[in-house]
């Protein structure tokens, strides 16, 4: 009987686990995968908050045909991109909006 009380715990806590390693996995697949013809659209998204339109346009640009990715959103996420993240300037600061 004691069995039987244990299996929906463990039915819920497998169920957690499968959701958060796929969240996980996507965000690995997606890094890298884009094609050069998708930066320009990904780019405009990303640098749509920003004051500085072609400066950011033109890092991202250049830091998406590098790296084949591009962070969602427009500002921070940074961490799915490994490479975008990981470049840097001449001072340390960060190459890739």
């Amino acid at each position: 009987m004691a069995a039987r009380s244990f299996s929906p715990i463990i039915v819920a806590l497998s169920l957690l686990l499968l959701v958060t390693f796929s969240n996980v996995t996507e965000a690995y697949k997606s890094s890298g995968t884009l094609r050069l013809s998708d930066c320009k659209p990904r780019c405009t998204y990303r640098c749509s908050a920003t004051s500085h339109k072609k400066p950011c346009m033109f890092f991202c640009q250049k830091c998406c045909a590098k790296c084949l990715c591009v962070p969602p959103g427009t500002y921070g996420n940074k961490q799915v991109c490994p490479c975008y993240n990981s470049w840097k300037t001449k001072e340390g600061g960060p190459k890739c909006p």
